[in-house]
């Protein structure tokens, strides 16, 4: 999608926004009717830091192959990074569009992905090792059809093809980061283990400087994209369902940038499992999935 495709699906959308709350709900007309509220798996006082770690391994799973796909058109195993299961169950496969490598124009840019990719990579890599036998293979996962289905939640259009620019990039990759920093800041408090819960946050923190270092990118591309992304966060927040409402988009309120995604006391927005899961499957069945993980996450929390 180009600069000019994006301004023409958003340019009935006002642009002066009183408050961040008038910011989170920008898109709810274009989110009104569809059927995206579903009920999660539900936390239970059963579950181990085992099945968190693997909760965050599916994430990590999703984000290394959106990046390592972006920046060097090959797959995690393409590129030598096993996605198997501890037990050597074989990973899903990965539903992407021919030649998906991204055509960088901006160096910095092409480097700063290229940086991103190799940390989630690591991440990969690290909770399997963490895991050991007990890491679940990488669940099937849709680049493709997922992101057309969230633009036309979102309200920008039938479809969106994140490799198609570096401006369909910062947007592809603006969706996941935002997600996985909620999604660690929400689990942590679910780690009972004290050295687990450290790597848990010292990844938290990487996800967090992604996020931020993208979300100012978006902020330097002009107003057209910020209304993309806050098309975007406000379609999140409807599938999280979580009230208040837990998503800003990035902009300008009150003469204040909105680059960092934080609530009205300064802090990181926090999500259930079930929030998460609610936004990536885009509202799928509980424990069938759909959007990014069309048959579902691996693991008990699915």
């Amino acid at each position: 999608m180009s600069h000019e495709e994006i301004n023409q699906n958003i340019a009935s959308i006002e642009e002066n926004r009183s408050s961040r709350r008038s910011a989170i709900l920008m898109g709810g007309a274009a989110l009104a009717g569809l059927a995206l509220g579903r009920t999660a798996f539900a936390q239970s006082a059963t579950v181990t830091d085992a099945d968190i770690l693997n909760f965050a391994l599916n994430l990590e799973y999703l984000e290394a192959q959106f990046y390592t796909i972006a920046t060097t058109g090959m797959t995690l195993d393409q590129a030598g990074i096993a996605t198997k299961g501890g037990d050597g169950t074989a990973g899903g496969a990965v539903t992407v569009k021919p030649n998906a490598k991204v055509a960088f124009t901006t160096p910095l840019l092409q480097k700063f992905a290229a940086e991103v990719a190799m940390d989630e990579q690591n991440h990969v890599k690290f909770l399997q090792s963490q895991l050991a036998t007990a890491a679940v293979a990488q669940p099937p996962i849709d680049l493709m059809n997922s992101f057309n289905a969230l633009a036309q939640a979102a309200g920008l259009g039938p479809s969106f093809d994140p490799f198609a620019s570096e401006t369909n990039f910062l947007l592809g990759a603006y969706i996941f980061e935002d997600v996985g920093v909620t999604a660690y800041q929400g689990a942590a408090g679910l780690i009972s283990n004290k050295t687990y819960l450290d790597k848990a946050i010292g990844i938290h923190n990487v996800e967090a400087y992604h996020a931020a270092s993208i979300r100012t990118r978006i902020f330097q591309a002009g107003s057209a994209v910020q209304i993309a992304s806050q098309m975007i966060a406000a379609a999140r927040a409807h599938l999280s369902g979580a009230t208040p409402n837990d998503d800003i988009g990035v902009g300008v309120i009150s003469g204040a940038a909105t680059i960092v995604d934080n609530d009205d006391n300064g802090m990181t927005f926090a999500r259930s499992t079930s929030q998460v899961l609610n936004i990536v499957y885009g509202g799928g069945p509980a424990g069938t999935g759909g959007a990014f993980y069309p048959k579902a996450m691996n693991g008990n929390i699915k």
